[in-house]
Parts: structure tokens; sequence; C-alpha cells
């Protein structure tokens, strides 16, 4: 199969999911084409399937990945299709946290008039080393409220690769039966 994975991220850990599907596909044999939204993405038209992923900021998506699929919709609506949401609330053990992420998505995709049928919400990373002063104080306020990690001395990362790789082979197998 040939796969797209289009993606929006800014401190680097949604490229690494990305990067990750990518490795997971191309051991199954499947021509794989990555790109970050910012390097002007190819079209989905050439792809047999589209994996789009954007990570929350703020509670929104990337602005880029909002307008890739508003100007990819009818494409995307008549292929098989993923979206896959990259948010630390996944990582929290509040269930309000949860809720919100899952209402940002049904709003991202009510918006764009995107009908995926496949939603994957993965845990983020905190990445301290990579933030400025006062970004990594209010994360790490966020975190201690939450029960994450408090040392900014290093990066945390709470996504779950198993259940990523689980749920990339299982939409791909699904697809191929």
């Amino acid at each position: 199969m040939k796969i797209l994975i289009v993606y929006g991220t800014v401190e680097g850990h949604t490229r690494k999911i990305a990067r990750f599907m990518e490795n997971v596909l191309q051991k199954e044999n499947h021509h794989v084409v990555i790109s970050n939204v910012v390097e002007d993405p190819p079209a989905p038209n050439d792809f047999d399937v589209v994996f789009v992923g954007s990570s929350v900021h703020i509670q929104k998506y990337n602005t880029l990945i909002y307008d890739y699929v508003q100007e990819n919709i009818d494409t995307l609506n008549e292929k098989s299709s993923a979206f896959f949401s990259v948010s630390m609330a996944m990582a929290s053990s509040i269930k309000q946290e949860h809720e919100e992420v899952l209402q940002i998505a049904h709003d991202f995709l009510n918006e764009t008039e995107w009908n995926t049928k496949t939603i994957w919400h993965i845990a983020g990373a905190l990445k301290y080393t990579k933030y400025n002063y006062f970004k990594k104080l209010i994360m790490r306020s966020i975190a201690k409220k939450e029960g994450g990690s408090i040392d900014t001395t290093q990066d945390h990362e709470y996504t779950d690769w198993g259940k990523v790789k689980k749920d990339v082979l299982s939409f791909i197998n699904s697809l191929e039966t």
C-alpha cells in the first residue's frame, strides 16, 4: 500500500510519532511518504491511505494541518484515513482532561468536514529542555497538578509506543482483508 503521513508539530514529538508509524509500516513492506505540514506536503490523491496528525497546543491543532485538511477534504473523505491527535492531556488521570481533548478533536473534524472514522488520541511528551523559562514554569505547574514529572532538567515521554504500533497495524490490516 502507498501511505501518506502528514503531521504538524511544535516541539517535535508529533514528528517522532509520525516517524515511528513510518517505521512500523515500512517493516510491513508498505511504501510510506512522510511530510511535515510546513514543508508543502503532497496532496493525498496518489495514495491509498492517509494519516494526518497534529499536537494540541492551547486547545487547538496546528493551523497548517487545519488548512491541509480543508484543501484536501474531498480526497480525504474518499480515501481510507486516520487522524492522530497528540496531547499531554491524554497522559492525565483527570477524566475532564480526556473529555476536553475528545471535544477538540470532534470540533476539528466537524469544522473541516473530515469524515474519518479513525482517531487515535496519543499521549505526548513534556519537552522541558525545549521550553523557554516561562513555558517551563507553566508546564511544570500543570504537570505537578496532574501528577506528571516536574524534573525540568530532562524531557519526559508519555506515549504508549506499543499501543501506537498496535493501532496502526490493526488499521492497515483491516484494509487489507
